[in-house]
């Protein structure tokens, strides 16, 4: 008997529809369905670009985005709407992560100076980010000292250094109040180390007494001693005077400091000297700092001139290099203010204006430029000069 090939074309049940036989073209191409219908194959996007935090997608954790400009790729490993977090895969280096340096619920003010005689103080003070309550004195410093680097894991605070020998590294839980315990020490030397940065991974220390151009880093995850990992750029090296501190999530930066008003920025992900990127307007030393994520902010200090104090508020953006610029005034014109971050606001206190220690906790709208407002909340004790972080 002989047999007949069958052509598909005789089949009745052709199609892309359920349960119907998919049929090629002359050309060997399998038709056209909708993407939703093949599965076991991750979301995977290609694009000019990489991804941002903001960018949601729709396969959730595990989906792919290749740039094929950049020729970097990136998987998603945390699907929440509107911080993502994209981690690189390929041989590109650097993630797309949520900004980390908000708080939600509490600021902390760290050790300083208070008084007529400037006598360094232990306490730790907290206070709310969410209600004008004032604050409270929930533990103490392992060294009393003035103009420490302040830094913030997603847990623990970060004093650094100051006036302290052999420079002390002091940290202290956010989680629950405890007094902080000493971690390590900053390379001996530099003292009154007043900027301060924080990655998500690393506290960083900058500049200090006797000038130096040197950037320390400590790790959050295992308790140690600083290293020398970079330096600031090279116009920075008479800096050494209280600079002030901030973070993007990718980039810290150091600004001001002396008569100085120098902006430096060094990279996260590598150990790299920082680069000059733009300049303050005002300047010079005890500056108070403040970030929003998108932009950092200068707040009050010693201005230029010896003896002068500055109300000034100032911001640079983080996405392009650029100078600052004045977008506002502090209640007081004060130098050493401490500095912590809600998602909304930048919150500044304490201070040294006047010839008197300041306990206001002022209020920065990070939405709208403007004038700081008193949040009706005050510190334990009028201080400046010393770290601060929130959680």
């Amino acid at each position: 008997m002989a047999v007949n090939k069958l052509d598909i074309t005789m089949m009745e049940d052709v199609g892309t529809s359920a349960n119907q036989l998919l049929q090629r073209d002359g050309s060997g191409n399998i038709p056209a369905v909708d993407g939703s219908q093949v599965t076991g194959i991750t979301e995977f996007t290609t694009s000019t670009s990489d991804p941002a935090v903001t960018t949601n997608p729709s396969g959730g954790v595990g989906s792919l985005w290749y740039n094929k400009t950049a020729g970097t790729m990136y998987i998603c490993t945390d699907a929440t709407a509107g911080a993502n977090v994209w981690t690189n895969v390929g041989a590109g280096s650097g993630d797309v992560v949520p900004y980390h340096g908000s708080g939600s619920s509490y600021g902390y003010c760290a050790t300083g100076a208070q008084g007529g005689g400037w006598t360094n103080i232990d306490r730790i003070d907290k206070y709310s980010l969410v209600s004008a309550t004032n604050a409270a004195d929930v533990a103490n410093i392992t060294v009393n000292r003035r103009n420490p680097a302040g830094a913030f894991s997603s847990t623990h605070g970060y004093a650094a250094g100051g006036d302290s020998s052999p420079g002390t590294i002091d940290k202290w839980s956010m989680v629950t109040d405890a007094n902080a315990t000493n971690v390590g020490d900053l390379i001996a030397g530099p003292t009154d180390t007043h900027d301060g940065s924080s990655s998500t991974t690393y506290g960083y220390a900058a500049a200090g007494q006797p000038q130096t151009d040197m950037i320390q880093k400590y790790s959050f995850s295992t308790d140690g001693n600083a290293t020398d990992v970079a330096n600031l750029s090279s116009g920075s090296t008479l800096r050494a005077d209280r600079c002030g501190g901030t973070q993007s999530s990718d980039y810290g930066y150091c600004v001001g400091g002396g008569t100085s008003n120098i902006i430096d920025k060094w990279s996260f992900a590598t150990d790299s000297d920082a680069t000059d990127v733009g300049d303050l307007t005002v300047g010079g030393n005890s500056l108070g700092s403040n970030s929003s994520g998108n932009h950092g902010y200068c707040v009050g200090g010693g201005g230029p001139t010896p003896g002068s104090r500055t109300n000034v508020i100032e911001k640079w953006p983080y996405a392009s290099d650029a100078n600052g610029t004045d977008v506002g005034d502090l209640v007081e014109s004060a130098t050493g203010k401490f500095g912590s971050d809600s998602s909304s606001h930048g919150y500044s206190s304490g201070g040294y204006a006047g010839g008197s220690m300041k306990n206001i906790i002022e209020k920065i709208s990070f939405a709208s430029d403007g004038n700081a407002v008193d949040s009706t909340q005050d510190l334990t004790e009028a201080r400046t000069l010393g770290a601060s972080s929130q959680i």
